[in-house]
């Protein structure tokens, strides 16, 4: 979520929405019927053969995603979207990467803990045929609730108990302090308690990385910061690459054709859109694939650009 880095009123009260936007949702008639997936999209790059889960979606005013933008421009972006005005439906796309003796997943969901159309992770690993046991690694792009709470369970034991945890050494410090819930808004301070015992939970098992470590052979920590200190991407060798962006880029629309857009949950707004227009600006001219954590399931595309716009194509 955000801190008061770069926070002001109107920030704050967009963020104020969001909370009780979420606190609403388990009463929204908006939600849909709970089904588990029983088949995910797969493909393979390079060395490494891709499953992409969802753990849900997340239901947020689309107001948080482009705080200040224009009423019109905005309006016309949600007519492009299957989500219900004024509301965004943030995917998250999780995947799950076999490579040699090696079962990585990249981040864990929500566990159900933050939102109620969240949590499904375990259960569609499961009903896919995977033990969570057998997974090798665990990369953790940063410590927001929808990428980490699936930790544990409620009697804090790991989800997945045979694994390593790779977490920027950045990102670490930053939620691990004892003064972090200070530099956050106060709506947003409740979110620090689960979020320092999800990672507690990790700390006899963490490996901290940083721009450039490769967690295997071809796969490589891309520094991606803003929307929290320490946040990363996956780089993945192989055909013209692949991204896994975590929330570098967070909303096929409005992150690629709009990327100066101030979105409310990057703690540092600035570096979040320096970040986005750079890593846009790279993928579009190299052709880089991108696998996105919150676009339109399954989550992969292409950024386009026609002078010096941006479009999403999904492959």
């Amino acid at each position: 979520m955000g801190t008061s880095t770069g926070c002001n009123g109107r920030d704050f009260l967009n963020r104020r929405k969001f909370i009780i936007a979420t606190a609403g949702a388990l009463a929204s008639p908006l939600l849909p019927d709970r089904t588990l997936a029983s088949s995910v999209h797969a493909f393979r790059h390079g060395d490494f053969d891709i499953r992409v889960f969802s753990d849900g979606h997340m239901i947020v005013p689309a107001s948080m995603l482009a705080i200040g933008a224009p009423a019109n421009k905005l309006k016309e972006v949600l007519r492009r979207t299957d989500a219900p005005a004024p509301m965004a439906w943030p995917a998250a796309n999780i995947p799950l990467i076999k490579v040699g003796g090696d079962l990585i997943l990249v981040d864990v969901g929500d566990g159900r803990y933050f939102q109620p159309t969240e949590g499904e992770l375990l259960g569609s690993l499961r009903l896919n045929g995977v033990d969570p046991a057998s997974i090798t690694k665990v990369v953790l792009t940063h410590a927001h609730p929808d990428h980490i709470w699936g930790i544990a369970n409620s009697a804090g034991e790991l989800n997945y108990p045979n694994a390593t945890y790779y977490v920027g050494g950045v990102e670490w410090n930053f939620w691990m302090n004892s003064g972090v819930a200070g530099s956050l808004p106060a709506d947003f301070r409740g979110i620090v308690p689960r979020t320092q015992r999800a990672l507690a939970a990790i700390a006899g098992r963490v490996t901290f990385v940083k721009h450039g470590h490769e967690i295997v052979s071809g796969m490589k920590v891309l520094d991606t910061p803003g929307h929290t200190p320490g946040q990363f991407s996956l780089e993945l060798e192989g055909d013209t690459g692949l991204i896994i962006t975590a929330d570098a880029l967070t909303h096929e629309v409005i992150s690629f054709e709009y990327p100066e857009w101030v979105n409310g949950f990057d703690l540092d707004s600035d570096v979040a859109i320096s970040t986005r227009k750079k890593l846009l600006t790279r993928v579009a001219m190299e052709r880089t694939k991108l696998l996105g954590f919150h676009f339109r399931y399954p989550g992969i595309g292409y950024a386009d650009a026609l002078n010096s716009v941006y479009r999403f194509v999904p492959a």
